[in-house]
C-alpha cells in the first residue's frame, strides 16, 4: 500500500513543524461564520473543456487505476495500491478534463481546478508552492490525499471562496499543495463528493471531517437546495466553455423533459461515493448486467462496467480489442449494426445510442488510435460483478445527460438533454 504521507516523510516533518508554529493562530476547521452573502439564488459556474492534443494512451490504465483507488478508499483513507499509483498523471495523461475557474483569497487569486464528484478536498497549489498564501488563515492540519493516479500533500488552510458572483464562501477550509503528482496543467481539485470522503484526509485530526464547499455554503445558509446540478456536452471543439456546475439549484434550460431521481446506493463501496444501482441491456433487451451498483463519475473518462459485463458487451458487438489503445475497436459495418444500451436507473430506461458509445474521432490520434479507426468507450472495470463496485459511469455517460447530486435527500437526478441524441462522436 502506498500512503501519501509516508511517501514524503522529511516533508512531513516540514510541514508538522510549520503547522505547530500556527497552532496558537488555528481555527477549527468546522468553525461557521456569519454569511457574507445575501442572494440564496442559484450560482452557475461555467466548465471549461480542455483537449490535450497531444494525450496520452493510458486512457483506459488511469480509469483502471482511479477504480481501484476507489475501492482501495472504501477500506480507509489513502490505501492505494502500489500498481495503481504508478500512474501519475492524472490531468496530463487525460486527453479531455472539465475544469472550473475558481477565485481563492482576498485579494484572490484564481485557481483552475478540477471538478470531481469522486473526491470530496477541495485545493490549490499544483502548479505553484503557496503555503503562505497571506490572505488565508492556518489552521493545526496537514492534508494528504491520494488519487491512484495522482496525490497531493500540504498545509490545511481557511480561506475566502468565490466559486462565482453571488457565492462567496468565508473560512472555506482549502489545501494547499506543498508537494503534487499528476497535476500538470491544473492548480488542484474542486472535489463535490460526499464528505464522508475527507475523514482520514487530515494526518493530525484523522477522524475529522472536512466541510466540502457544498457543505459549508448550505451551513452558512448560500443555497437554496442543498444540491449540485452537473452539465455537459459532447466534444464539437477543442477548448471550449460548455459545460456548466449550479450549486443551490439545477438548470432547467440545460435538461429535456423529466428530471428523474433515483436514491443512492447502500451497496459498499459504491455507497461511499456518488453511488447508484442500475440494469443495462443492449439492443431488445439483451442483458448485459442484470443488476448491479457503482458510480457516477465527473473523473473517470469511460464507461467501465464489470469484467463480466464487458464481456457481454464485447461478443453483442463483436468488437476486438485494440492494443494500441486498449479500447474496443469495430469496423464500420459493425457500427452500422451497434445497438443502444440501456441503463435503468430507479425505474428510468437513459438510451446511450450508437454514437454515443464511440470515442469522438476527432481525439482518435489524440489517445494513439488510428485517425479512421472507431473505438468504443464502454470497458472492463477489471473485477467481475457482485464487489459493489459493478461499474462507472463516466464521462462517456455523463455528456449525454444532465446530472444533479442531490445531496439533503441522499439521491442522485438524471434527465436527456438536447445532446443526449446528437451525432457528434
Amino acid at each position: 500500500m502506498v500512503r501519501t504521507h509516508t511517501l514524503h516523510a522529511p516533508l512531513l516533518l516540514l510541514l508538522c513543524s510549520v503547522a505547530a508554529s500556527h497552532q496558537s493562530l488555528a481555527l477549527n476547521v468546522r468553525s461557521y461564520p456569519s454569511s457574507t452573502t445575501d442572494s440564496k439564488t442559484p450560482v452557475a459556474l461555467s466548465l471549461a473543456r480542455n483537449v490535450n492534443a497531444t494525450g496520452s494512451r493510458n486512457v483506459l490504465k488511469l480509469d483502471q487505476a482511479r477504480a481501484q483507488a476507489f475501492r482501495a478508499r472504501a477500506r480507509g483513507p489513502n490505501q492505494i495500491p502500489s500498481n495503481a499509483a504508478a500512474f501519475n498523471d492524472e490531468a496530463t495523461g487525460r486527453v479531455v478534463t472539465y475544469t472550473v475557474n475558481v477565485a481563492v483569497g482576498n485579494p484572490p487569486t484564481s485557481y483552475n481546478l478540477l471538478i470531481d464528484t469522486g473526491s470530496s478536498n477541495t485545493w490549490v497549489g499544483a502548479a505553484s508552492l503557496d503555503l503562505f498564501h497571506p490572505s488565508c488563515q492556518p489552521t493545526k492540519d496537514i492534508v494528504a490525499v491520494s488519487y491512484g493516479s495522482g496525490s497531493f500533500i500540504g498545509l490545511e488552510k481557511l480561506c475566502e471562496v468565490t466559486l462565482a458572483e453571488g457565492l462567496t464562501i468565508p473560512e472555506q477550509s482549502v489545501g494547499v499543495a506543498a508537494i503534487s503528482k499528476g497535476f500538470n496543467g491544473v492548480d488542484g481539485i474542486l472535489g463535490i463528493g460526499p464528505v464522508d470522503l475527507t475523514q482520514g484526509t487530515l494526518v493530525l485530526e484523522s477522524e475529522k471531517e472536512v466541510p466540502t464547499v457544498t457543505d459549508y455554503a448550505q451551513k452558512l445558509g448560500l443555497l437554496t437546495e442543498y444540491i449540485v446540478g452537473i452539465s455537459f456536452e459532447p466534444l464539437n471543439q477543442d477548448n471550449e466553455t460548455n459545460g456548466e456546475l449550479t450549486f443551490g439549484g439545477v438548470n432547467h434550460s440545460k435538461y429535456n423533459g423529466t428530471l428523474n431521481y433515483a436514491p443512492l446506493t447502500k451497496v459498499s463501496p459504491a455507497s461511499k461515493y456518488v453511488g447508484i444501482d442500475q440494469k443495462i441491456t443492449y439492443g431488445e433487451g439483451q442483458p448485459v448486467m442484470p443488476s448491479g451498483s457503482g458510480i457516477l463519475d465527473t473523473g473517470t473518462t469511460l464507461i467501465l462496467l464489470a469484467t463480466d459485463a464487458f464481456d457481454k458487451y464485447k461478443n453483442y458487438t463483436g468488437a476486438q480489442l485494440d492494443n494500441d489503445t486498449g479500447l474496443l475497436r469495430i469496423t464500420p459495418e459493425q457500427y452500422a449494426n451497434l445497438k443502444s444500451l440501456q441503463f435503468t436507473i430507479g425505474g428510468v430506461s437513459y438510451e446511450l445510442t450508437q454514437n454515443a458509445q464511440i470515442w469522438p474521432r476527432t481525439l482518435n490520434a489524440a489517445m494513439g488510435g488510428d485517425p479512421e479507426g472507431i473505438y468504443l468507450i464502454v470497458n472492463d472495470l477489471g473485477q467481475i460483478s457482485g464487489s459493489g463496485l459493478d461499474f462507472i459511469d463516466g464521462m462517456g455517460f455523463l455528456e449525454r445527460f444532465y446530472m444533479v447530486y442531490d445531496v439533503g435527500n441522499s439521491r442522485a437526478g438524471l434527465a436527456t438533454t438536447p445532446f443526449t441524441y446528437a451525432t457528434t462522436n
